[in-house]
């Protein structure tokens, strides 16, 4: 609660004692000639270009051109209270005054064209670029001239591991088996004039293979 109190306090101080600049710099500019609005333009002129300056040395920290101009508007709002006070007579300005008043739009124009658009510190557009170092460049050097591997001989062919299987042994054919194969191939070659082949006579004694072989071969 006495946060608050507080808070509320330091605002109504800022609020009296804007007012009161305001005012001051108000009859100042209607006192050096400035009548109408444009006795109201002055002081909005002032306070802004000190708040602008104010600002950027809030935001950007310290530098030259904030530092100059919260000065120099500074100077402005101080002068006008003073001057107000009685200090000079408003009746009869001197011509410094009317000279100051009629040349501050364009100094304030100017003041805040520049804390808008100078560049700031942080600003990467403006930032200078590191110079790239500068690379040595080292010769090459030549390789050195390497012996030629000696070649080996290449594997003989591997030899043989293991034998071919041998023809399996021909089937037992029993002798009258092959006496009906004999009448067989004797009508076959009666009636074709040629002789029978192994699978005719396989197929026409009704056996495998291997015996028909094992018949045709008792039959040449």
């Amino acid at each position: 609660m006495t946060r608050k109190l507080r808070i509320d306090a330091v605002l109504v101080q800022a609020v009296i004692a804007g007012a009161l600049s305001f005012a001051h710099l108000h009859d100042l500019a209607a006192a050096a000639g400035q009548t109408g609005w444009k006795a109201w333009a002055y002081p909005v002129s002032v306070d802004l270009l000190l708040v602008a300056a104010w600002r950027r040395l809030r935001n950007d920290g310290p530098s030259r051109l904030a530092w100059c101009w919260f000065l120099i508007a500074l100077v402005a709002s101080l002068g006008a209270n003073v001057a107000t006070a009685g200090f000079l007579d408003l009746q009869h300005p001197p011509a410094w005054l009317r000279f100051g008043i009629a040349g501050w739009p364009a100094l304030a124009f100017l003041g805040g064209t520049l804390l808008a658009h100078s560049p700031t510190a942080t600003d990467p557009a403006h930032e200078s670029k590191p110079e790239p170092e500068p690379v040595e460049v080292v010769p090459a050097q030549p390789a050195p001239a390497s012996e030629p591997e000696p070649v080996e001989p290449s594997d003989p062919a591997p030899a043989l591991t293991a034998a071919e299987p041998a023809a399996a042994p021909a089937p037992p054919v029993p002798v009258a088996l092959v006496d009906h194969a004999r009448k067989v191939a004797d009508a076959h070659r009666a009636a074709t004039g040629t002789r029978i082949d192994t699978d005719t006579l396989r197929a026409r004694l009704g056996v495998p293979a291997p015996m028909a072989d094992a018949i045709a071969a008792q039959l040449a």
